[in-house]
């Protein structure tokens, strides 16, 4: 058995067993992992390589902010304030997760998610209803919005440098409708989704007291953060460290770990940062990348992308193709080696059609972005959202998850898709 199909064989077996054993993901990960060292699918030389440390840093770094914000009591007065002001339950899960996707068009989504979702916990406590369907809302609403801007996601961070676009081209590109508008309109279609499954879910909360925050310095940590982020993002990848994200976020963290210490003389909130971090979520992502790796270094995303080359001929089949295609790869296997394999591979069907590329440039960032969000580990804030989930006493299945994020991603690709086609065909 060669590695292309040894390496295929692992993946789809890896899959099955999270899909049926959803507690013991990250074991299943890790042994999977492993198998795909011992093999020599993953060179030992390239296991360093293969793990993103800079997502890996973004997100311990905005865990141990997230906890000393959660701390401060900020949270729980957000969700004073929205309560108070929205009341009806339904209102408030629909605004926080346009929130949630407004915060994701500038930040990483991942960070978006951890930032939101201490909200979240808060307001579902106040109103005595279950986090689940709030949190997932959240996550699958910044996933979308992440193909908006370029600075949304990694994704369109390589989409850009392919196409050298400036961050303005995002809202207007060659004198037509950018991605962000046509995001926004498939996100409006998207979020009528999530009010059909809270429809139901009828129910005034009691006006509250808007609880005291105890120090606001966390606060404006995370707003530094955020701004820091939006501003490394302009910086050209040729000219910053590959880790600069996650250095500022563990940075920042660490500013605001030593504030606490010297405001209380206590050396308490270290212990409940190391107590609070999700180690199963991070070593989940560190061993999916090793193993995406391990399918990268087998062949078997150059195979699928060499798939496309053959519908070169018919331009409205290529595109649909690669847009639904992309769905579909990318609710298994991670977006941003995909869309880093096909940028060249559309590169090169470039240089053979006498027609514009442009189309399908926009259908991979669309069809990519959004596929992530179809099932639990098809993207890092769906793993990181259910990670919450989990460290809150709430264990999610699979079809408990498909259940919003399929009807929620269908019809955003599907107004994505028309929308691209008819402006850029």
């Amino acid at each position: 058995m060669n590695k292309l199909i040894l390496a295929a064989v692992l993946f789809v077996i890896t899959y099955i067993l999270m899909i049926i054993f959803v507690e013991k993901r990250p074991l299943i990960v890790g042994i999977s992992a492993l198998v795909f060292i011992a093999f020599g699918i993953v060179p030992v030389s390239g296991i360093l390589e293969a793990i993103d440390f800079n997502v890996l840093l973004m997100i311990a770094g905005t865990m141990a902010l997230v906890t000393l914000f959660s701390e401060s009591m900020m949270p729980t007065r957000i969700a004073d304030i929205i309560i108070n002001k929205m009341k009806d339950i339904r209102l408030i899960i629909i605004a926080l997760s346009l929130f949630a996707g407004f915060v994701s068009a500038f930040v990483d989504n991942v960070a978006t998610v951890l930032m939101i979702a201490p909200v979240a916990l808060a307001l579902s406590k106040r109103l005595g209803i279950s986090p689940v369907m709030m949190i997932v809302a959240i996550s699958i609403s910044s996933n979308l919005q992440g193909a908006a801007t370029l600075v949304g996601d990694t994704t369109s961070i390589l989409l850009g440098s392919a196409l050298d676009l400036s961050f303005f081209d995002f809202f207007i590109y060659d004198g037509k409708m950018g991605l962000f508008f046509i995001v926004q309109i498939a996100a409006i279609f998207a979020t009528f989704v999530i009010y059909l499954f809270v429809k139901d879910m009828k129910g005034k909360a009691e006006p509250t007291k808007l609880t005291e925050v105890k120090d606001m310095v966390p606060t404006y940590l995370l707003l530094l953060m955020l701004v820091l982020l939006i501003v490394a993002s302009f910086i050209p990848s040729e000219a910053k460290s590959p880790i600069l994200n996650g250095v500022i976020c563990v940075g920042v963290a660490l500013i605001g770990i030593v504030h606490n210490i010297i405001k209380n003389k206590s050396n308490y909130i270290i212990y409940k940062v190391f107590m609070d971090m999700d180690y199963q979520t991070l070593a989940l992502l560190a061993g999916l990348f090793i193993i995406i790796s391990g399918l990268g270094h087998a062949g078997v995303i150059d195979k699928i992308a060499e798939a496309f080359v053959g519908l070169s001929g018919n331009r409205f089949l290529l595109y649909t193709a690669i847009v639904w295609g992309s769905v579909l790869i990318s609710a298994f296997v991670d977006n941003i080696p995909y869309v880093a394999t096909m940028l060249p591979v559309l590169s090169v069907i470039g240089s053979h059609v006498p027609y514009d590329m442009t189309v399908f440039y926009f259908g991979l960032l669309i069809g990519a972005t959004l596929g992530g969000n179809i099932t639990p580990i098809g993207a890092s804030a769906n793993i990181a959202s259910l990670g919450i989930l989990r460290e809150n006493g709430h264990t999610v299945n699979n079809s408990e998850f498909m259940k919003l994020s399929v009807p929620f991603t269908l019809t955003a690709v599907v107004v994505g898709y028309i929308l691209v086609w008819f402006i850029f065909s």
